[in-house]
């Protein structure tokens, strides 16, 4: 069976750089972005209706459609970054797709929240208190939400980097990955280009 293995966490915890470390390092795994879904509902959308994606049942129904597609044609594990702090969301997205008989590994990053604010202030443009207002202003509610028991298996991430993290998913989801074999100045580039592919400006 296909595991699903979704990474949880507040904006700017690490979800991505942990998220694309394991399919670096996972044989056969692909990357599953629920956020694009949400920017194609964004994108049909007036401005004025431009609201939090998630709360659109569209949203929920898509991504679990899609998922539960990819969990059952794709041969490798599947790897979906994606915050979502709202039990009821939660249910219809992850514990529909465990309904349905999928094996889905939820995980939640969890960190400081001084060590968010820097990681935010490194992938976006400005200081990190202005760069997102959004994600700076829901961050205190995101943490303490994420701490809750339903969003288990918690992995806190202050002292851990990327390819650590992505170690620890793997391990506790029973994973074999690939030992990270980059050296400091790779691993830099690394990250540097997933910033870029997913920076926001402020």
């Amino acid at each position: 069976m296909v595991v699903l293995v979704w990474i949880n966490g507040p904006f700017g915890v690490g979800k991505t750089a942990a998220a694309f470390d394991l399919r670096r390092r996972l044989p056969g795994s692909i990357v599953c972005d629920p956020e694009h879904v949400g920017i194609g509902l964004h994108r049909m959308l007036p401005p004025r209706l431009r609201t939090n994606y998630q709360d659109l049942a569209a949203w929920r129904a898509g991504v679990h459609e899609v998922l539960d597609l990819v969990a059952r044609e794709h041969c490798g594990p599947v790897i979906v970054p994606m915050t979502v702090t709202d039990e009821c969301y939660f249910e219809q997205t992850v514990g529909r797709l465990r309904q349905d008989g999928h094996d889905v590994r939820h995980f939640a990053l969890l960190a400081d929240r001084a060590t968010v604010l820097r990681r935010i202030g490194r992938r976006t443009l400005g200081p990190a208190g202005r760069a997102d207002p959004w994600a700076t202003g829901r961050l205190d509610d995101c943490l303490a939400r994420l701490s809750e028991p339903v969003f288990a298996e918690h992995v806190r991430t202050d002292e851990l980097t990327a390819p650590q993290v992505a170690d620890t998913i793997a391990r506790l989801a029973g994973l074999t990955v690939r030992p990270d074999t980059d050296g400091r100045l790779r691993a830099a580039i690394r990250r540097y280009g997933t910033t870029v592919r997913h920076i926001r400006a402020g």
